[in-house]
């Protein structure tokens, strides 16, 4: 793991990652035994990739950039201020849901006040939502980020070349975020792409790439960094491959047989939250009763935004029109 010395980061900035990372590795593990109860419908998992998303967050300006996820960012969306209790109203689909309000499947992430983009089913498309958006921070002189993210899988869809050769030809303040975890649903990365690197696809389009390991925080917040200092200097976008793991099945209905088991075991021996408790303990950052804090502080949240949001009311049912078709007013 990449020394926190070689960045800016302070060791308080270290501990907040770290909560970070398990907060939203227990909400994870938490929605999917509701699944498995039968109180949730459906569960994407971040478990694995916390690391690349803490990391990202970390670099970005949450106050000023704008995020446009895909479904399994939750750690990224939680660093941006989504907090646990809106996470399970949306999971739980309840009408005080910010994301939709009780109408998206879970893992559309959206909170306008926090700089979250609305997310659509349609896959990929919150590349262009991004690249938009990085747009008219370059039309409007403003130090700006736009930050899109997305699976190696989708990287093979068509809205992935056209936004990162509109943001290329434009030099635009835009970053782009693979979150490589080797498997579009069932199909592993070598029938996904041949190259090497996905971050070598850049030179195409006249932008800096470049690879990371997802599974260090350190690493990644120091490429995310350097990617935003550049495009908010107007040298233009980057395209980030962050090599990371996926810990469970594609989702909750999912059945991952057509992954090796030995390969599972050898992945969960690199569990980006222990490698990175791990490496906090060596630095004597933090201590295992100041763990053991954090894990209750974290359990005890949890269970409070669960209670809350599995008796939380459902929006009336006139609700699911809202939005959708226009409103005229016949007085």
């Amino acid at each position: 793991m990449l020394s926190h010395k070689e960045t800016d980061l302070t060791e308080n900035d270290l501990k907040e990652m770290y909560k970070t990372m398990l907060l939203s590795r227990r909400l994870d593990e938490r929605m999917w035994l509701l699944n498995r109860a039968g109180k949730l419908p459906f569960v994407i998992s971040c478990q694995g990739q916390e690391a690349t998303q803490v990391g990202t967050g970390f670099a970005l300006d949450t106050k000023a950039d704008i995020i446009s996820p895909y479904y399994r960012d939750l750690a990224l969306v939680t660093h941006f201020g989504m907090t646990a209790e809106e996470t399970m109203l949306s999971a739980f689909a309840r009408g005080s849901d910010v994301q939709s309000g009780g109408r998206q499947m879970p893992g559309h992430f959206s909170k306008k006040s926090n700089n979250i983009l609305t997310q659509g089913s349609a896959v990929t498309t919150q590349v262009l939502h991004a690249v938009g958006a990085s747009y008219v921070f370059k039309m409007d002189n403003e130090k700006r980020v736009a930050l899109a993210t997305l699976g190696e899988g989708s990287t093979s869809q068509g809205d992935f070349h056209e936004g990162l050769n509109f943001a290329g030809v434009h030099k635009l303040p835009f970053i782009c975020l693979i979150e490589n975890n080797k498997y579009a649903i069932s199909v592993p990365r070598e029938l996904q792409y041949a190259a090497d690197k996905l971050s070598d696809r850049a030179i195409g389009y006249g932008m800096h790439g470049e690879q990371v390991d997802g599974n260090d925080p350190i690493a990644v917040y120091k490429v995310m960094k350097e990617a935003r200092e550049r495009a908010v200097n107007g040298e233009g976008a980057s395209l980030i491959e962050a090599m990371s793991l996926r810990l469970t099945p594609h989702s909750s209905d999912d059945d991952d047989g057509y992954r090796d088991k030995e390969e599972l075991a050898n992945d969960k021996k690199s569990d980006c939250i222990i490698l990175f408790k791990d490496y906090l303990l060596k630095q004597d950052i933090v201590d295992q009763a100041w763990l053991d804090e954090v894990d209750k502080d974290v359990k005890d949240t949890v269970n409070q935004a669960t209670k809350n949001a599995e008796k939380a009311p459902y929006a009336d049912g006139e609700y699911a029109l809202k939005h959708v078709y226009e409103e005229v007013n016949n007085g």
